[in-house]
């Protein structure tokens, strides 16, 4: 049997909600500035001492006791992130190690808010190949460590979460990636030190310019990762893009021509969450039951490098939790 298909997912958030008007009075902003340039309402924010591997775990045993398997039956931990703190071990070995998964093959990707739709095609690669036969793959940024809390135009997009979804073998889960990048406009989003020693990173980006290239050039893409898996966009069961704006997704999803799908927009309610936010948003249109078992869903990130990425994938259902998590 060849091919892959994700067979569930589960998420993680923490638990403190920051409101649009928590931030404004500070911000010299509203609630409704807020909401007209971006769509967000609310946002969740990790403490302090909550990290990338914290969250991360949480995700992938909340997505592990959904798929009725244990531990010892996975052979794969990818993690998508680009808000690491430690460089070693890699987060995908630290979530291995809390869920006692012994001797998977393990590492970390970072394509920023493309990273979760790399690593779900990096995951069906492998058990294409042989080289896996079930693998976790775990969407996951603590942005909050890394914006600056006196700009409104960056601050007020991000959260926190954690997402990932269980993948095995199957005929015909996962559709062909489309997937690429244009380096040349990388230097629009940027997260980087001065160096050994400097001052932590801050996040940056020009967010016009970003605005224009998600809207103008991405649905030709996304309609491309349709056509390799065999679906015309007007079939879509689903379409959740990277929740990067509101009116980015509204955008896309009318170019793409997805005219009978449910549009994921959990950005309102979780902002922009970076690789976590494609399974996060995903995660919750499954556990409210809003897109049917089987349907197709067109999977499509974008993000710093600027990377994009895509797939159409199988909606799995949403059996009962496993009584005993791991």
């Amino acid at each position: 049997m060849t091919g892959s298909t994700a067979i569930s997912f589960g998420h993680y958030q923490p638990n403190r909600t920051v409101t649009n008007e928590q931030l404004a009075e500070r911000l010299g902003t509203s609630d409704t500035w807020i909401r007209e340039r971006v769509g967000v309402r609310r946002r969740r924010l990790a403490a302090p001492g909550e990290s990338v591997a914290d969250m991360a775990a949480a995700a992938a045993d909340a997505a592990l006791r959904r798929s009725g398997h244990r531990a010892a039956d996975v052979d794969l931990v990818i993690v998508a992130t680009c808000t690491a703190f430690d460089r070693m071990p890699s987060v995908a070995c630290r979530v291995a190690e809390r869920l006692g998964i012994t001797a998977p093959g393990a590492f970390d990707l970072n394509a920023a808010c493309s990273g979760f739709s790399y690593a779900l095609a990096a995951a069906d690669h492998a058990i294409r190949a042989d080289a896996a036969s079930r693998a976790i793959v775990v969407g996951v940024d603590k942005m909050s460590d890394f914006l600056d809390w006196t700009d409104r135009s960056t601050c007020v997009i991000f959260g926190d979460a954690a997402a990932a979804a269980v993948v095995e073998r199957a005929a015909g889960g996962i559709g062909p990636v489309v997937w690429g990048s244009d380096p040349a406009k990388g230097r629009c989003i940027t997260l980087e030190t001065a160096g050994p020693g400097a001052l932590p990173a801050v996040f940056r980006q020009e967010g016009q310019a970003v605005f224009r290239w998600a809207t103008t050039a991405l649905a030709p893409i996304a309609r491309e990762a349709c056509l390799r898996a065999s679906v015309d966009p007007a079939d879509l069961g689903g379409v959740v893009t990277h929740q990067a704006n509101i009116r980015i997704i509204e955008t896309l999803a009318r170019k793409i021509g997805a005219t009978g799908a449910v549009i994921a927009t959990d950005v309102a309610e979780s902002g922009n969450t970076s690789a976590a936010s494609i399974p996060l948003a995903l995660s919750k249109l499954i556990e409210r039951r809003e897109i049917a078992p089987g349907a197709p869903v067109l999977l499509f990130g974008f993000g710093a490098g600027l990377t994009y990425g895509g797939q159409v994938i199988s909606c799995p259902g949403i059996p009962a939790l496993s009584p005993d998590p791991v």
